[in-house]
């Protein structure tokens, strides 16, 4: 399908997610489906793919950066930042609390199990069953302003906090 600036952000996209509701990383909710068609509706949301939780790029440079400027990112207008994986929503749910994520009101971490979303789009890591390393922003009405894959998945440059700040 491949996905452009200008484009909606597709009907029926559903993801896995473990609320975060306590800090503690050994104590998870129970996964349940998240309806990001729906549940996006009418909001700015920056949406985040990475190619694994806790996996040295992504932990390192990738995610960090989102946390540390998650209120800068806010002030531009965004209502959240979505952050999605292929690792199932309990280790998304982890991977958020250990990076002092306390809660899902501005960070929410998906899981996009066996990569559904990224292979609708083809933005996979070309690491095996894995999501490329891309951001996007999606305004309220659906469409997306902003959508870049990083070239390398090793790299953070389009896909940084840093770009999405510049873009917003």
């Amino acid at each position: 399908m491949g996905i452009s600036v200008g484009d909606k952000f597709p009907e029926g996209v559903k993801f896995e997610w473990a609320p975060i509701d306590t800090g503690d990383p050994t104590s998870c909710s129970m996964p349940q489906d998240y309806d990001a068609s729906k549940e996006w509706k009418g909001k700015r949301v920056v949406l985040v793919s990475v190619p694994g939780a806790f996996t040295p790029g992504c932990q390192a440079r990738h995610l960090p950066p989102y946390v540390s400027n998650i209120d800068k990112i806010l002030q531009k207008n965004v209502d959240l930042v979505a952050v999605i994986a292929s690792n199932d929503g309990w280790v998304m749910s982890a991977w958020g609390k250990v990076n002092g994520v306390n809660n899902s009101e501005k960070i929410l971490f998906l899981s996009d199990t066996k990569t559904q979303y990224a292979k609708q789009i083809g933005w996979m890591a070309g690491m095996g069953e894995r999501n490329g390393r891309w951001a996007m922003i999606i305004e309220k009405d659906g469409t997306i302003s902003y959508a870049e894959q990083e070239k390398d998945p090793r790299q953070v440059t389009v896909s940084g906090a840093d770009a999405i700040l510049a873009k917003l």
